[in-house]
């Protein structure tokens, strides 16, 4: 196998990476890395210094290639197959990076914040950093739920499923249990339709092995 995916399963920039793999029928090998483990960190970090997941490496071009958006365009400009998920016309391209960007920043990212709080003692959470990323959270939805109403859909940017929508899945799962979106009827309707492709499904239940790590009242909120 030429191309090994450094990952954890559970994270949701990882299940990015995963679903345009999955998308694309390209053939990995998954290296699950425990970042507490301070071999498996380094290995890593010999791939690719900050030690963050994902990292592609294709040992046939001698490639490594970090973070999730990259791997999905590298996919895309060096495996055939499936139509690309970054679009070829420019300007499609640029409104799927352009959400794209808008997902990592204003969704994942405050999520993430979000959710690595509940892993801190108690003494040094938080709340109004919580409170801040969920305004932020909130304000996502509104977004994408007007911006989704708008283009006719039934995908993020439009007809074609996407980098946007590869970026939208992870987060929103993990977002939905802390700030409910149903009251965005396009919003959550799209998400429902994401929830359904095999791809995004496919990654979610992979991770299912380590849903005990959040505390109980998420967990009661997956399907």
């Amino acid at each position: 196998m030429t191309l090994r995916l450094y990952l954890h399963p559970f994270s949701s920039y990882c299940q990015k990476a995963l679903i345009a793999l999955y998308e694309r029928d390209v053939p990995f090998e998954p290296v699950e890395v425990n970042l507490g483990d301070p071999e498996e960190r380094a290995a890593l970090a010999a791939l690719s210094p900050p030690a963050k997941f994902p990292v592609l490496r294709d040992e046939a071009r001698g490639v490594t290639v970090p973070e999730s958006s990259l791997i999905v365009e590298y996919l895309d400009r060096v495996h055939e197959g499936p139509p690309p998920l970054v679009p070829a016309d420019p300007d499609a391209a640029l409104e799927v990076r352009i959400l794209d960007r808008f997902l990592d920043l204003y969704l994942h990212a405050p999520m993430q914040k979000a959710v690595a709080d509940h892993f801190r003692p108690e003494e040094a959470r938080d709340g109004w950093g919580v409170a801040e990323a969920k305004r932020q959270i909130a304000g996502a939805y509104d977004m994408l739920d007007a911006r989704i109403a708008a283009n006719g859909g039934p995908w993020a940017a439009g007809e074609a499923f996407t980098l946007a929508d590869c970026a939208a899945g992870p987060p929103l799962f993990y977002s939905g249990m802390m700030v409910p979106f149903e009251d965005r009827p396009a919003l959550a309707a799209y998400y429902r339709r994401v929830r359904e492709r095999p791809s995004f499904a496919r990654a979610v239940d992979e991770a299912r092995p380590y849903r005990a790590w959040f505390p109980p009242g998420w967990r009661e909120g997956w399907d």
